[in-house]
């Protein structure tokens, strides 16, 4: 645990920015879209997971062109997470304090 939270410490504020960038840009789509905030929540983190339920789609051309700018940067979070967690593991099995 010590590793990954060392890893999570290095890379929080490229995390954080990308996690904000989506909420920005969901909050965006919402508006456009004149969705409830919760809505536009769910919407933002359910296309940055790129789960897409397809329950909340954007009508508009420019809503959907931010929904795949949502997408492509989950997709970059999702393989940051992930690449901090191998580096974690490959500390913690390097250094066994």
């Amino acid at each position: 645990m010590g590793a990954l939270w060392r890893e999570v410490r290095i890379i929080w504020p490229v995390l954080s920015g990308i996690v904000l960038i989506q909420l920005g840009l969901g909050a965006l789509i919402g508006r456009l879209e004149e969705w409830p905030v919760g809505d536009a929540a769910y919407f933002t983190f359910v296309t940055g997971l790129t789960i897409g339920y397809g329950d909340l789609v954007p009508i508009h051309l420019v809503t959907r062109l931010l929904a795949v700018l949502i997408a492509f940067s989950g997709i970059l979070l999702t393989g940051l997470v992930a690449a901090v967690g191998v580096q974690a593991l490959n500390a913690a099995r390097h250094d066994p304090d």
